[in-house]
């Protein structure tokens, strides 16, 4: 559902998804400045689409934390760490077992429910 609601704002708002993992409590995404929106505005309208969805109230926590990747160095990293949070969290052994990632599509290229850039 959080991937279908992710792939219909990224159209929306017009930015590129370079990497997300959807975790039990929590999600980290790598994507772009909107062309003509604030990014604020993107996720705004993305947690308003996934809370709308779901019966827990409130399924958002008030805080995130946003981070500017400028150097192809810290792209890579922020990817890296994103991609292997679920085996960092002992949910799997590998990233490619984990189904709600981008990750697959980096180690395939093959596109998923989300259109991944960056190839």
């Amino acid at each position: 559902m959080f991937e279908h609601s992710l792939e219909r704002t990224r159209r929306k708002y017009n930015f590129q998804v370079f990497g997300y993992v959807v975790m039990p409590d929590h999600v980290h995404l790598l994507v772009s400045e909107p062309v003509s929106q604030p990014l604020s505005k993107a996720i705004q309208s993305l947690k308003v689409s996934v809370s709308k969805q779901l019966p827990q109230r409130p399924f958002w926590q008030e805080r995130y934390y946003d981070f500017n990747v400028i150097t192809h160095r810290k792209f890579v990293e922020k990817l890296k760490y994103i991609h292997r949070n679920p085996v960092a969290e002992g949910l799997v052994e590998v990233p490619e077992e984990w189904p709600h990632s981008s990750y697959r599509t980096w180690l395939t290229e093959e596109q998923g429910t989300v259109y991944i850039s960056g190839f």
